[in-house]
């Protein structure tokens, strides 16, 4: 890592990153060598080309100025996201944040670019090296350690993301007192520091968020990426979805207990973006449409004229259909429906083999939602609002 921070790690990797561009693995390999590197370095520089590439995802240009660790590039928060995060730590009154665990520095990065004075502490020595130079030209400091034994009385603001995965077996851990640090540390520490930011999986269970704390679920381009708890005084609601497109961010708040209203179905189907459901804000949304759900335990929500929102995918029902593999194949057939999106929710179908099985043939397209009302299985016909 060191050899590909100097100005002979710099050439090989711009050389490899042309190289990987042309998409021929072995022929980059070998052209690397023949430049002089051994087998090593040119290994190393045709790996990190390699996670440059994928990490544009979630960097964009930045990617190409950065160093990577395959987990870390997977664990690692997307820029906008965490240009977001920061910009509120910063519009609350933090001037200085700790970043407790901040793997190959995405987060602290920024931190920095707000403004605030960063204090980073990482594990494991490798990842903490790469944070280091991925934070190279700011103020923030980086240093190897134990994010338990950190004393944090020089900082206002803390951030923490707990490892959720075994270090040793590569496997994603599901019981937060395995987290590292654990989940008894994270609470201790959200009462310690007035300023506290948790990052967690989208998976949270509501039970795990502290009292007076707000959780917030994101989504980027329609996928959740994370969830984000927010205590003291940054919490400004119990639940938040914050909803991140190419056209800019979009934020539902509410309380996540209210029930929406039920109602018949009507003639327009909205799907509500994951983040909205994973943060129960399922009745705030459906009153930003006037909508209501044709089954109080399914987030499908139903308007009788179509609404512009940033918050779900709307569709235009075209009919009930029969629910059945066979009569839903001699239905879609006889409509001349050769290409199907379908969605379900509430029953157990797999779309993939759904779709294989219905043996579409035709020109058209078509959405195929598959639900319930009440015991009834139930199948709508639609197509998308903004055809």
């Amino acid at each position: 890592m060191a050899w590909l921070c100097s100005p002979a790690g710099e050439a090989a990797l711009a050389t490899a990153g042309d190289l990987v561009g042309r998409g021929d693995a072995l022929a980059a390999a070998t052209a690397l060598r023949a430049t002089g590197l051994d087998a090593d370095r040119a290994a190393a520089a045709l790996t990190q080309a390699s996670l440059r590439r994928q990490a544009e995802a979630k960097f964009g240009p930045d990617a190409h100025r950065m160093l990577f660790t395959r987990a870390g590039l997977e664990q690692a928060t997307r820029a906008v996201v965490a240009t977001r995060r920061a910009e509120r730590l910063v519009a609350a009154g933090a001037t200085s944040v700790a970043d407790l665990g901040c793997g190959i520095g995405s987060d602290a990065r920024a931190f920095a670019r707000a403004g605030l004075r960063v204090f980073a502490v990482e594990a494991d020595p490798m990842t903490a090296a790469l944070a280091a130079a991925n934070l190279h030209g700011t103020d923030a400091v980086v240093v190897p350690g134990d994010a338990t034994a950190v004393d944090l009385s020089d900082v206002d603001a803390a951030f923490c993301d707990p490892a959720r995965r075994d270090a040793a077996r590569g496997r994603r851990v599901f019981d937060p007192d395995a987290f590292s640090p654990p989940w008894s540390f994270v609470m201790a520490l959200a009462r310690s520091v007035a300023r506290t930011v948790l990052k967690v999986a989208p998976g949270l269970d509501h039970a795990l968020i502290p009292a007076g704390a707000e959780a917030e679920w994101v989504s980027v381009g329609g996928d959740v990426v994370e969830a984000a708890i927010w205590c003291g005084p940054l919490a400004e609601h119990p639940r938040r979805a914050t909803v991140l497109r190419g056209d800019g961010a979009a934020v539902l708040v509410g309380s996540g207990v209210e029930q929406a209203p039920v109602g018949p179905l009507g003639r327009y189907l909205y799907d509500p973006d994951g983040a909205v459901v994973r943060s129960h804000l399922v009745a705030e949304f459906a009153a930003t449409i006037d909508g209501t759900l044709a089954d109080p335990r399914i987030a499908y929500v139903f308007t009788d004229e179509p609404v512009a929102t940033p918050f779900g995918s709307g569709f235009e029902i075209v009919d009930r259909l029969p629910y059945g593999v066979k009569s839903l194949r001699a239905e879609l057939r006889r409509r001349g429906i050769g290409r199907l999106e379908i969605r379900k929710r509430g029953v157990a179908v797999e779309p993939d083999r759904l779709r294989r099985d219905l043996r579409l043939e035709g020109p058209d397209e078509a959405v195929l939602v598959l639900t319930r009302i009440g015991d009834d299985r139930i199948a709508l016909l639609a197509v998308n609002e903004r055809r």
